[in-house]
């Protein structure tokens, strides 16, 4: 049976195991990711919510994030 050299072997093995390497890392980021969009999802809803309850309160409004002051949206 013939065969690759040593060197030229363990240029292959250490190229897959590279590979793998970075395969893992992938699917970890992209486990990642899906978490994050799952939290951001929950924020977003919570801010819907939140909204929603102050334009109850207030009528519609614009909220400066900075010191809470608001003002009225005119309606068209």
């Amino acid at each position: 049976m013939s065969k690759i050299k040593q060197e030229e072997l363990e240029q292959l093995q250490d190229q897959e195991k590279k590979k793998g390497a970075i395969l893992r890392d992938l699917g970890i980021l992209e486990t990642q990711k899906h978490q994050l969009l799952h939290a951001f999802a929950i924020i977003q809803d919570e801010q819907d919510k939140l909204k929603t309850a102050l334009e109850d309160a207030y009528g519609k409004i614009n909220v400066n994030l900075e010191d809470g002051s608001y003002e009225v949206v005119p309606e068209e």
